[in-house]
């Protein structure tokens, strides 16, 4: 049984070391889009160049994350967690001296590996390290200083664009691991998941990824109307078939397809991918919105997004109370309708657009809504499968939730009718922001329909989420189960 107190000189050094290590990656996630205009111009690069920048990385953590908790388990979680963050910080060196975008894209997919296996690691050496009674205490630390660094990121990367350059956005990971690592190994005890038996599924992940990648290239490149595009929007959707057929056929899937046969669970999950495919799709463009069309710095712009993140930060624990008291089918109808509004909203920013008066009211109605949904909407999650499989339901919500986002960042411009040059033209990136709104908000209502025909009160013994404290924009957070600490993540 794990002993460490969280009073203890070592217990500290122990949430020191997770928080650093998971920081790394959530705030790689949250900067790179304030910095992106700035990319394209050093580099000559078009949007397609940019949505690569933005999904090379989550294609593949999302296509990999689930292996990465599996490979702790095996392995030992401090090793897989140590590797994570050396290979991050290799990455993010090989992002900060990219010669042009097509190594810059390239070392982000490697980023995305390194994310894979170290943010799985970071709760799972909290739930294995801390002795039960400190346990509830060192998450809530966890998610409350992840979320600092979630609320300051925009701003630290503005800060940096407009100062030392966008590289530095990369190259200050390398420091950060520098002292995560060797921390991490004189301090924090190693541990296992206690199994042994099977193989690791790698056929599946590389599925997975796979067809991630095809769907997006075929969606980003689509208006070339080659043949590789056409031969990619072929096969990807035929790699997530037989991503299907091998998850179902091995022993040891990474990803078991029996947990959606809860129907509640799966539900959820549709829930997800409308709420998160309209957040990714926001938050990629919103950045560029403010600074090619508003005309703001990549400070100002990086500042402007603080009130959503805050407002998840200080009120997330709040509404997972209210959820708990009644119920999730009425915040989770409630919260997708709020945040369409915002994005509605939105339609009022265009050239020389007032914070006060047009781009905060906007924010801030976002904020309430994602405050809404996000806490109910992981509580839900939990709740829809037996105890001992919680880890799994939240890891494969999470995928979900990133793979959501990818595919709107590589589908929402090419709907929304935006050229390769679209982010160097004010007038024609406004007219196609607009667009791209009213698609995200039509998503985001699709969702709130969903919740209110499927989601039902979850019996009162079920599992209760332990990051309560959340400020994540991107994604909804991991949870570990009782008995599986970090295996899906």
């Amino acid at each position: 049984m794990p002993d460490v107190r969280l009073a203890s000189p070592q217990g500290k050094w122990i949430l020191l070391t997770t928080v650093l290590g998971s920081s790394m990656a959530l705030l790689d996630s949250t900067v790179v889009n304030v910095a992106l205009p700035r990319i394209g111009r050093d580099l000559d690069a078009d949007l397609a160049a940019l949505q690569w920048t933005v999904n090379a990385y989550m294609v593949t953590l999302a296509g990999l994350i689930l292996l990465g908790g599996a490979l702790g388990d095996r392995f030992g979680r401090r090793k897989v967690f140590v590797v994570g963050v050396l290979w991050f910080a290799a990455a993010s060196l090989l992002c900060g001296i990219a010669p042009n975008a097509g190594v810059l894209i390239a070392a982000r997919a490697l980023q995305g590996v390194g994310g894979a296996l170290l943010t799985p690691g970071s709760l799972a050496l909290i739930q294995a390290s801390f002795h039960p009674d400190d346990r509830g205490r060192a998450v809530g630390l966890w998610s409350g200083f992840g979320g600092i660094g979630a609320a300051v990121g925009p701003f630290v990367g503005g800060w940096l664009v407009d100062g030392p350059g966008w590289r530095w956005v990369f190259l200050l990971n390398v420091p950060l691991a520098l002292l995560c690592a060797p921390v991490a190994v004189r301090h924090v005890p190693e541990s296992t998941g206690g199994r042994a038996e099977g193989r690791f599924d790698v056929l599946g992940a590389a599925l997975g990824a796979i067809a991630l990648a095809l769907v997006t290239y075929a969606l980003i490149e689509a208006e070339q109307g080659s043949l590789l595009v056409a031969v990619s929007a072929v096969a990807g959707p035929a790699a997530a078939v037989a991503f299907v057929l091998v998850e179902k056929r091995r022993p040891h899937p990474m990803m078991p397809l029996d947990i959606f046969a809860s129907r509640q669970f799966s539900a959820v999950n549709v829930v997800t991918l409308c709420v998160y495919a309209a957040f990714g799709g926001f938050f990629f463009l919103a950045a560029l919105q403010l600074q090619v069309v508003v005309g703001w710095s990549a400070l100002a712009a990086g500042t402007a997004l603080l009130p959503t993140t805050a407002l998840m930060l200080l009120l997330s624990a709040r509404s997972g109370e209210l959820g708990d008291r009644i119920g999730p089918r009425i915040p989770l109808t409630v919260g997708p309708l709020l945040c369409a509004a915002g994005m509605l909203l939105m339609l009022r920013v265009g050239p020389g657009a007032s914070y006060a008066t047009e781009v905060l009211p906007a924010l801030l109605v976002l904020g309430l809504g994602m405050v809404t949904l996000v806490a109910p909407l992981t509580a839900t999650v939990l709740a829809s499968v037996d105890t001992a499989r919680a880890g799994l339901a939240s890891g494969v919500n999470n995928a979900a939730a990133r793979a959501a986002g990818l595919v709107a960042v590589a589908a929402l411009p090419l709907l929304a009718g935006m050229g390769p040059e679209a982010y160097r033209l004010p007038d024609a990136f406004d007219d196609a922001f607009r667009r791209a709104m009213v698609l995200c908000a039509g998503v985001l209502v699709v969702g709130s329909a969903i919740a209110f025909t499927t989601v039902r009160r979850p019996a009162p013994d079920c599992p209760h989420p332990e990051c309560h404290t959340h400020g994540s924009v991107a994604v909804p957070p991991l949870e570990a189960g009782e008995e599986d600490g970090s295996r899906s993540r």
